[in-house]
């Protein structure tokens, strides 16, 4: 699969994702649409969404309900895709949702594998690979960043890192949707900083690829240590999205 080929099946993927068409994102225009339902979205994506900014860099794909169109329309066309993103931008786009209940909760940047660069990292431990019956009882807290725990039929795979049996870092990978697979890490404090969170997250990134399927990555901008996991496995940023929810549901993540 080439470089072309992973962007183009995650614009497809973005674009069932919001109601609109794989070109609107490469548009140099912003393009708002009605968020709806469908089966083809990400299953965790709570559709329909109210306010939801989308960008591969070029503009922003908006998808907004009929109550919010209007102000969030005014926000981004306000400003240059990038700063919509950002405060004190974010600022006025809270105040915009206000009136309907909504405040801003969810903002990440999604990475997509650079076949140029993938390749096997070595990290001085063994490294398998798992399957559903391999890691069924890995569902811990400790693992929590690695698997779906509400819906365990979508981990599909995973990649372990072994030190005399121990499992030491791990990255397992959900399908989240028809041709996309979501890849999640974590190690061990102890093992951290020896190339193990690169090691399985690129090892696991060909496995998925061997099976015709793209790996993405999610990291939120502040987790360093996560992007540079990205970045080091054979990633490189791809879109970027921010998510308004209703106040009472944002309260409760933080409370």
């Amino acid at each position: 699969m080439t470089n072309k080929e992973i962007l183009e099946i995650a614009l497809q993927q973005s674009a069932y994702d919001c109601n609109c068409t794989a070109a609107d994102f490469l548009s140099e225009q912003n393009v708002v649409t009605i968020s709806k339902a469908n089966a083809k979205a990400r299953k965790y994506v709570p559709l329909p969404l109210e306010c939801d900014l989308v960008s591969y860099g070029n503009n922003i794909v908006a998808q907004v309900s009929e109550r919010t169109k209007s102000a969030v329309s005014e926000y981004i066309n306000k400003f240059d895709a990038y700063h919509c993103f950002e405060t004190p931008q974010i600022n006025m786009l809270n105040d915009l949702l206000a009136p309907f209940d909504l405040k801003v909760c969810f903002m990440a940047e999604y990475f997509l594998p650079d076949v140029t660069k993938l390749k096997e990292l070595d990290c001085g431990y063994e490294l398998r690979v798992l399957y559903k019956e391999d890691f069924a009882d890995l569902y811990t807290e400790q693992w929590s960043n690695c698997f779906t725990f509400d819906d365990r039929e979508r981990d599909v795979l995973a990649v372990g890192a072994y030190d005399n049996g121990k499992l030491t870092g791990l990255a397992g990978c959900s399908a989240d949707c028809e041709m996309m697979v979501q890849i999640g890490v974590d190690v061990l404090p102890a093992y951290r900083r020896k190339g193990i969170a690169s090691a399985v997250t690129s090892k696991l990134a060909l496995e998925v690829l061997a099976l015709g399927k793209v790996p993405f990555y999610c990291a939120a901008w502040s987790n360093i240590r996560s992007v540079r996991n990205a970045v080091k496995s054979g990633f490189r940023p791809a879109w970027v999205e921010l998510t308004a929810r209703e106040c009472a549901f944002v309260q409760k993540l933080i409370t």
